[in-house]
């Protein structure tokens, strides 16, 4: 057996990591709206940020489901450029952007229906009213987010990271600024409260989409994909092949995501405290979730790249040395969440019991840390070999079948509260980590 410390292995950490760092610091701008829209509300009242909290549980579900079918195009990408075959990637961007246009469409136009649904919860009234009108603006701006992430998934197929990083926190830049205006209310502007802060979003989810287009249209390295570019001749096959991965790896992250999302509304049924806790807790552990997901894009091209080669040592090396590097990774961010545990809740709201509730929470999130990172790369390095129904089952498993039962069985039957919930997600984590990597050992071998 290849040692870890060997010099594939360190050859293949420098690739990950100068492949994944830009992917890292983007994805952790796509949750770093949501974790500013939570501060900054926080200063506005609990129940705002119960509002946040409760239209984030619809509003993040579909927003990762975007998010995973727009992954369908990358693995595509990188083995196509493997082997140096401009012309499927040309037909490979024109598709993207025609399934992620209508995609961000559809999921807008359903949300903005199903929204009202949020009065049949059992919620606090206050929270529910103010919930609804914030989502609906939230989901407005998923049809730019949408066609930003058809562009960044064809860039990162191709090893380009970077510039969707910059475009990233330029606009989470404009997005504190917009968010300070808006809110609060300077420079002539009304004081808009909580909708300022969607609003805010939106704007800088459009202009993410402008920068995006405008950089991959002009840029003289992707000229060659846009030779000959017509919405004309429409492929069928090409549609269902980019969906065949996407589909499936978007309901891989809305599995995970919607049980920490139901779990909103279970907590819900606690206090409005106790689920302004749960949002301040989740937007941490959320912001490390989204870094660990950015190595897994990384593993998810690197092993996509060496399938296209048909290298079985290539993919196990690119996989393995992902699993390595997020266990490396999450290990120093749980240390961090335990000494920390006190003074990263007061970023966001400064209630003492919010904070205290927050705190407990904070210290379960370090111990699931390993587990959720090694799942999330997991996924990525499996769907780098297109495979992805299984996982798609086992992530179905261990959080609905297991984990979010398990979260209410504690919380309710055995008196637990809101960490019983918390108990019963790190489940589920733990388990989808255990099989998810078991299934790259087995699959990486068969190649």
């Amino acid at each position: 057996m290849i040692s870890v410390f060997s010099s594939s292995y360190i050859k293949s950490y420098k690739a990950t990591f100068y492949l994944a760092y830009p992917v890292v610091l983007s994805q952790l701008g796509h949750i770093m709206v949501g974790v500013v829209d939570t501060a900054m509300v926080g200063r506005i009242g609990t129940v705002e940020q119960a509002a946040v909290a409760l239209s984030n549980s619809l509003y993040t579900l579909v927003l990762v489901f975007g998010l995973g079918v727009s992954y369908g195009i990358t693995p595509l990408v990188a083995a196509a450029d493997s082997s140096k075959n401009i012309g499927e990637n040309a037909a490979l961007l024109k598709h993207g952007i025609i399934i992620n246009t209508v995609l961000g469409i559809l999921l807008f136009v359903l949300l903005f229906c199903i929204s009202p649904v949020l009065n049949l919860f059992n919620q606090k009234q206050e929270v529910v009213d103010l919930a609804i009108p914030f989502l609906n603006v939230m989901m407005l701006g998923m049809i730019p987010l949408c066609i930003f992430s058809g562009f960044k998934q064809f860039t990162e197929g191709l090893s380009f990271t970077r510039i969707a990083m910059i475009i990233t926190i330029g606009a989470n830049l404009l997005n504190v600024l917009f968010n300070y205006v808006l809110i609060f209310g300077h420079w002539g502007i009304p004081a808009m409260g909580l909708m300022g802060s969607c609003w805010a979003s939106f704007i800088s989810r459009v202009i993410m989409a402008l920068t995006m287009y405008i950089y991959v249209y002009y840029n003289k390295e992707f000229r060659k994909y846009w030779t000959g570019f017509s919405f004309r001749n429409i492929s069928r096959s090409l549609i269902k092949k980019i969906l065949a991965i996407g589909v499936p790896s978007g309901l891989q992250w809305v599995f995970e995501v919607g049980a920490f999302a139901f779990a909103v509304i279970m907590i819900g049924w606690i206090s409005p405290k106790a689920q302004a806790a749960h949002q301040v807790a989740l937007s941490i552990a959320a912001t490390t979730y989204m870094m660990a997901s950015g190595l897994s894009a990384a593993a998810s091209v690197r092993v996509g790249n060496q399938a296209g080669l048909q290298n079985r040592e290539g993919v196990r090396t690119a996989g393995f040395s992902a699993f390595i590097m997020v266990l490396a990774f999450m290990g120093i961010c749980a240390t961090c969440f335990i000494l920390f545990r006190e003074l990263l809740p007061t970023i966001f709201n400064k209630d003492p019991e919010v904070i205290s509730i927050a705190s407990s929470l904070i210290v379960i999130a370090a111990f699931f840390q390993l587990s959720d990172g090694t799942q999330v790369v997991g996924l990525g390095a499996l769907r780098g070999v297109k495979d992805v129904k299984l996982p798609t089952l086992i992530t179905l498993i261990a959080y609905w079948a297991i984990g979010l039962p398990m979260s209410y069985i504690l919380a309710f039957k055995f008196n637990l509260g809101v960490q019983g919930i918390w108990y019963g997600l790190s489940l589920g984590l733990t388990i989808a980590a255990v099989l998810l990597f078991l299934r790259f050992n087995y699959v990486s071998k068969q190649i």
